[in-house]
């Protein structure tokens, strides 16, 4: 739509904006991040810890479905597809015990009191890119990209742009097993803390790494956690999902 001029701007989950855009488009802004955080969603049940052994969890996201299963191998997991209000009505219906959707999708949709519990980046680190909204642009509207930077937020910019690097990197996709999550660390000169992840699909194996640096060169950061879980044999996992 873009392209044929349908459309002037399109806004995005940076999750699923391609790593590498084609030529003559840009991300001209990174808006304010809403919590990037994973919910756990259930009629029935309080969290993860409280659902009884062979309860079963319904996840569109091999990067969720592979952390959780490492954390809790008692667990059965099931396909989740259709949109949000499909994704709901399912669970509704009785189709599963729980599942785990994105915090900022549901309080986007208002929807927020449908989450039972925050899961934490510690038991589900998020894929790179969520919660933040992208806006992209043609390159040659530089008068649109200069209009659009006042809607760019430059702390979510650099933690989304390390955490792209990191994807970019490795070759991955929203798809994927790969989570990479970035957070500002420190008041008068912040620096970026950024963790990833690789998983296998089963979540038999996991290779995760941290890595740290100014918030004036997210990409390099990125780039060092890469070569971080490729030191770790993240190669070997993705090749097998190829």
């Amino acid at each position: 739509a873009l392209a044929d001029g349908r459309a002037v701007i399109a806004v995005l989950s940076a999750m699923v904006v391609p790593m590498e855009l084609p030529e003559g488009f840009c991300l001209a802004a990174i808006s304010a991040r809403e919590d990037p955080r994973d919910a756990f969603v259930s009629s029935r049940h309080a969290s993860l810890d409280m659902l009884p052994q062979g309860a079963v969890v319904g996840t569109s996201s091999l990067r969720r479905e592979a952390q959780l299963r490492e954390r809790f191998p008692g667990l059965a997991f099931g396909a989740l597809r259709g949109n949000l209000d499909t994704r709901l009505w399912k669970l509704d219906r009785g189709d599963y015990d729980a599942v785990v959707l994105a915090v900022a999708g549901l309080n986007r949709l208002g929807l927020g009191n449908r989450v039972r519990a925050v899961i934490e980046p510690e038991v589900s680190l998020p894929a790179a890119g969520q919660g933040a909204l992208a806006v992209e642009c043609r390159t040659e509207r530089a008068d649109l990209v200069e209009l659009l930077a006042a809607l760019n937020d430059p702390l979510t910019a650099a933690c989304v742009r390390a955490e792209r690097a990191v994807s970019r990197a490795l070759g991955g996709s929203c798809q994927l097993p790969l989570a990479a999550y970035a957070q500002l660390e420190g008041v008068k000169i912040p620096e970026i803390r950024l963790r990833g992840l690789v998983a296998a699909p089963d979540g038999s194996r996991i290779v995760r790494a941290e890595a740290r640096g100014p918030m004036q060169e997210p990409e390099r950061t990125g780039e060092q956690l890469a070569q971080a879980l490729l030191a770790q044999g993240a190669d070997t996992i993705l090749a097998t999902l190829q």
